[in-house]
């Protein structure tokens, strides 16, 4: 999005005096510049503009016509997608300042009816509450509406109606009441029965009920309008919203501030940022001045979208409009930071709210937490944990459990354990399941096997409930360090405490598979897959059996990743392929990597440009990033046989890892380029990528012929 984010500047012009001509001013330019259509016609050549500048008429009311135009003609830009959108500020518009500007909310709030003493109010009480306490079906309700101890008036239905706490109950009264036909029914009556419905999220119920109101012509409000708005946008039904919002217009009821917010609040979760940016400027111009909340729902938006720009339009419109923001836009526009991919931003933001005088809430420290675990800014959320203890900010399970997460991405090991203990200290913050597995995560990705251990035996005598998560880490710690009787004992023991494994175990345990050493051990493993996925089993056994061709391996190998989640496909193929490097199937392995390839597995995998060729290795395992080099290497040998052009640079990237416990893919990558004798050396300026040049790979080849590439 291309926009300008200064603030707009009001621009005055002296223009000399005319006795015909009225003074002429500019209007002010939107504050961020997107395609939004002005109303005012500038062409000189128009009789109808001439006039207008040159006489001063009077104020025109909208007529009926132009009250009931689609929202689009009114309110909303026209932009189409295919409109090249501005690059540059917008000039400010000639227009007559006699003329007035229609406009787009009322800025005053629906009032309440007033309140009066009513001397039954004690009995309509009582029997309000039997009312609730009775269950929630209609025969239920038939039954307690007999013990009604006065004639329902309109002033003792609507307090019965107002201290009915469950929808249905309130439904149910509001028909029964309709039935009675005691009084007119009115727009109040309808109000309070769809705010009940809208706590119950029952959307349906509540359009059915302002269609009632427009049969029998009574009157929709503001109320109304915000109720039906604010329940179509919890059940996510965001079409609806809208359509009830451009119905409101075509009556000529002016929104009031809350509906405004409401509906800003659904465009932006529909993510028509224009619609948006249209709408909060039309309200400005007519005198509204949005507040916390709506700057919380512009802050949101621009953060799902990480548009940094727009987070500093939100920041520097409060600033010019005087709002002083509070901790809930503080959090939202941190979350936002996030978002963004702006740290730094996001801690001179949090500086700046404490400085104001807010003390941030757990909200807040949790967001900053993630922003520093995210950029791996471990010095400054340690930091910010002192700062929490030092002045006793809140802490909750979240907070905790959040920093321990981060601690376990960074493999922090001793912070951890500090966290932890201090977790134990307090009688609100005892550390639950997720506390549990984030400090299993720790041992279990540094290789501390008896930690992890003595952590899962203390879960068993705290009655901490064991996740599948936590049972993923001490497996794949066990696995790597050989100690498969425990792993078969923590499995046994995970699935008895109610555990279903997932394809996330299950990739864990086809990964120890692949490192058993001998063929009781891999038996065990074995058995314990089979109790997760039998399926998965019988693909390992086939693919182990060298006399099934490719075609039976594809097919089979379609059906078991059609069967697996998305993000645990790959890890699946990696492990299958480390498996058959384990038991000398090399082939297979090939037939697996190009399966995986073929059905997108492994995007990215190679690049090419007209000066450079790359394999990129950094997404696969030791035995598949092995398996990728051969290949590579195969395959770039028949191109130099065949003479063909080739690029001047050849890449290998296997990255370096940013956990503290990477398993170091690049030195096993460099152990194999040694082994084939490839032409690639470690790049000096950039860690974990192999560099080859033209002339190193095609004296490679010349050196090799006749004798094959490795396969």
């Amino acid at each position: 999005m291309a926009a300008s984010l200064s603030t707009a500047l009001d621009v005055h012009l002296t223009i000399q005096k005319s006795e015909t001509k009225p003074p002429i001013f500019f209007t002010k330019p939107l504050r961020r510049n997107h395609s939004i259509k002005f109303n005012v016609s500038c062409n000189s050549s128009s009789t109808e503009s001439t006039e207008s500048l040159t006489q001063s008429p009077k104020p025109k009311t909208p007529s009926l016509s132009e009250q009931l135009k689609p929202l689009s003609a009114t309110t909303l830009s026209s932009t189409s997608k295919e409109q090249t959108p501005l690059l540059s500020k917008p000039k400010s518009t000639w227009v007559n300042p006699t003329k007035p500007r229609r406009s787009v909310l009322s800025l005053q709030r629906q009032k309440r009816s007033p309140y009066s003493y009513n001397p039954q109010v004690r009995d309509l009480k009582l029997f309000a509450r039997k009312l609730n306490d009775c269950d929630n079906t209609e025969e239920a309700f038939l039954v307690a509406i007999k013990e009604i101890p006065h004639q329902p008036t309109r002033e003792n239905a609507l307090l019965i109606l107002n201290s009915l706490k469950f929808w249905q109950k309130t439904y149910f009264f509001f028909n029964w009441i309709k039935s009675q036909n005691l009084f007119p029914m009115e727009t109040i009556f309808y109000n309070v029965t769809m705010k009940s419905l809208r706590f119950g999220r029952q959307f349906q119920l509540i359009e059915e009920l302002a269609n009632e109101m427009v049969s029998n012509e009574i009157e929709l409000d503001n109320i109304t309008y915000s109720t039906i708005i604010t329940c179509a946008k919890r059940c996510n039904l965001f079409d609806k919203a809208i359509e009830w919002f451009e119905r409101m217009y075509k009556t000529g009821l002016m929104p009031d501030e809350v509906t405004y917010s409401a509906i800003l609040d659904v465009y932006a979760k529909s993510g028509k940022v224009e619609e948006v940016l249209s709408l909060y400027e039309r309200g400005v111009a007519s005198g509204w001045k949005p507040d916390p909340i709506a700057f919380s729902v512009l802050g949101k938006m621009f953060g799902e979208a990480g548009d940094y720009d727009g987070i500093r339009y939100v920041l520097q419109e409060m600033k010019s409009l005087g709002v002083r923001p509070n901790v809930v836009v503080y959090n939202t526009l941190l979350e936002a930071m996030g978002k963004a991919g702006k740290p730094g931003l996001a801690r001179s933001l949090f500086d700046e709210m404490v400085e104001s005088g807010l003390t941030p809430d757990e909200k807040t420290l949790t967001a900053l937490v993630k922003i520093y675990g995210k950029a791996r800014w471990a010095k400054d959320a340690l930091e910010l944990w002192e700062r929490m203890r030092e002045n006793g900010w809140p802490m909750d399970f979240i907070l905790y459990n959040t920093l321990l997460n981060m601690c376990a991405d960074i493999g922090l090991v001793e912070e951890a354990e500090r966290l932890f203990e201090d977790m134990k200290q307090f009688e609100h913050c005892k550390p639950d399941s997720y506390s549990y597995t984030a400090m299993l995560n720790i041992y279990g990705s540094g290789g501390n096997v008896d930690k992890a251990m003595d952590l899962f035996e203390e879960m068993s005598e705290l009655g901490v409930a064991s996740n599948v998560m936590g049972c993923t880490c001490l497996i794949q710690c066990l696995g790597k360090a050989r100690r498969i009787d425990d792993l078969v004992r923590v499995f046994g023991v995970s699935i008895d405490r109610g555990i279903k494994p997932d394809d996330r175990l299950c990739g864990c345990l086809l990964s120890v598979v692949s490192l058993c050493e001998t063929s009781e051990d891999v038996d065990k493993v074995i058995a314990c897959l089979q109790q997760a996925n039998p399926k998965l089993v019988a693909f390992v056994q086939l693919i182990e059996d060298d006399k099934i061709g490719i075609e039976t391996v594809k097919e089979e190998f379609r059906t078991v990743t059609r069967n697996t989640a998305v993000d645990a496909r790959r890890p699946f193929c990696n492990c299958l392929i480390d498996i058959c490097r384990k038991r000398n199937l090399h082939k297979r392995a090939h037939e697996l990597l190009y399966l995986g390839t073929l059905y997108g597995l492994y995007p990215g995998l190679h690049n090419k440009t007209v000066d450079e060729w790359s394999l990129d290795v950094r997404s696969l395992s030791v035995g598949a990033a092995h398996t990728a080099l051969e290949e590579w290497m195969g395959t770039l040998a028949k191109i130099v046989l065949r003479e063909e052009v080739l690029p001047q640079l050849f890449l290998a990237q296997t990255g370096t890892g940013t956990h503290k416990f990477s398993q170091g893919l690049a030195t096993a990558f460099a152990s194999h380029v040694k082994k084939l004798a490839a032409p690639f050396r470690q790049s000096e300026e950039k860690a974990g990528c192999f560099v080859a040049t033209r002339e190193d790979l095609v004296s490679w080849v010349q050196s090799r012929i006749p004798s094959a590439v490795t396969s």
